[in-house]
């Protein structure tokens, strides 16, 4: 059947991810399939329904209109609209199934001997550098539909041939899509979904040769542990980007070693959170004016404070913690509004270390409530989680603390 439609081995094993031997030994019948998980990616790669082989359902099953039905899958605008109608309701199961999708689509493409072209490249960077500027007053998930349908775009353009220059340019636009679009997932607070765009992040800017896009993608791969109780994994990672990036002043080494020091914080680990504080510090005073706008690639002034107000809330420096949130709040009228709810969380957090326990209820409980409930969820809430679950179990009867509480719950 593959023979007749004009198909051949090599292209079922590239959607396959098999070696082109294994695909016509299976073929032939001269080799047998017995491993479960050799099925399933078999299953995947072509297209077949879980149902035809007693397997569960599959994730692309409930969206496959994105990227199987040709008046659909070929069309950008109705592959965008088919993928902000999934995120209306949130991250649901099919949302993510579209977002893997999309996501599997292109990273079959990314292997050593992939081709590529060059046709559309130069929308596709302009359009990966206008979602480096975060949200716009955006929801996430509105960003979150767009980006994606951009990134199915590459597919095609990583499928044909080109020189190796052009090949470079397109798997560097492709790690920066794809490590933008694992942000907003974290932001969004689905950790696991975030990671595995990372993952497709790191291979792109491998291949692209480009060292600090690999040494960015590690450092804000690190901030998903950070930021979800796992600080001892996320200083590891922090640290693989500070090496990756090197010891010359740019906008990915200064966020590696803002993030080693919250990560060092975090665990307990006092010395060395100053100590990549200071070098973070020194960093930023020689940091080009080329890598100072506040971009999600680049790393501003007012983004340098935003993590100096955790490190130190964390650290219990409430003065140096209060002067970044005063600083990073004076510095641009664009912050965002996740950004701004959690400098007032992380100024709440001061009010506790302080010992008013009450007064950082009622901040925090007044940072959300004045939030869309769309933004109310993620990396927020587990921000506000982490202050509720600080304060001591015999102050939990007491009113502000009930009240945050139920806000959370909420």
């Amino acid at each position: 059947m593959a023979h007749d439609a004009g198909i051949s081995y090599n292209r079922i094993a590239e959607a396959c991810t098999l070696k082109p031997e294994r695909v016509s030994q299976i073929a032939r019948g001269t080799a047998a399939v017995s491993a479960l998980a050799t099925v399933e990616r078999i299953a995947g790669g072509l297209r077949i329904p879980g149902a035809l082989l007693g397997l569960a359902a599959q994730p692309w099953e409930d969206t496959a209109v994105l990227s199987t039905e040709p008046h659909h899958g070929d069309d950008p605008m109705k592959r965008r609209q088919l993928l902000r109608g999934a995120l209306a309701a949130g991250l649901t199961t099919p949302a993510l199934a579209a977002l893997t999708a999309a996501r599997t689509d292109v990273d079959q493409t990314l292997s050593p001997g992939s081709p590529g072209s060059p046709e559309d490249l130069a929308d596709l960077e302009a359009a990966a550098e206008s979602y480096g500027y975060g949200y716009h007053g955006q929801q996430p998930t509105r960003v979150l539909a767009d980006m994606v349908a951009d990134f199915t775009a590459l597919r095609p353009l990583l499928t044909v041939p080109q020189p190796a220059p052009v090949r470079a340019r397109l798997c560097r636009t492709t790690g920066q899509m794809a490590g933008m679009t694992a942000i907003v997932l974290h932001d969004l607070g689905s950790r696991r979904e975030s990671r595995a765009w990372f993952a497709t992040a790191a291979r792109a800017a491998a291949e692209s040769g480009d060292t600090q896009l690999h040494a960015w993608v590690l450092a804000r791969e690190a901030m998903v542990p950070l930021n979800y109780g796992a600080p001892k994994a996320a200083a590891e990672l922090a640290e693989r980007a500070r090496h990756a990036a090197g010891h010359r002043p740019t906008a990915t080494a200064t966020l590696a070693a803002a993030v080693a020091a919250r990560a060092y914080a975090l665990n307990h680990q006092s010395e060395q959170a100053r100590t990549a504080l200071a070098a973070a510090d020194a960093l930023m005073e020689r940091l080009p004016a080329s890598e100072r706008s506040d971009t999600w690639l680049t790393y501003s002034e007012q983004k340098h404070h935003v993590h100096l107000s955790h490190a130190y809330t964390t650290l219990g420096d409430t003065r140096r913690a209060r002067e970044s949130q005063q600083r990073a709040l004076e510095l641009s009228a664009r912050t965002s509004t996740m950004t701004r709810t959690l400098l007032h969380i992380d100024a709440a957090a001061c009010a506790h270390h302080n010992g008013d326990s009450e007064q950082a209820c009622r901040r925090t409980i007044a940072a959300l409530t004045a939030l869309p409930d769309s933004y109310r969820t993620g990396l927020v809430r587990r921000r506000a989680q982490d202050l509720y679950e600080a304060i001591p179990t015999d102050h939990h009867h007491e009113r502000a603390v009930q009240e945050l509480r139920d806000v959370l719950a909420a």
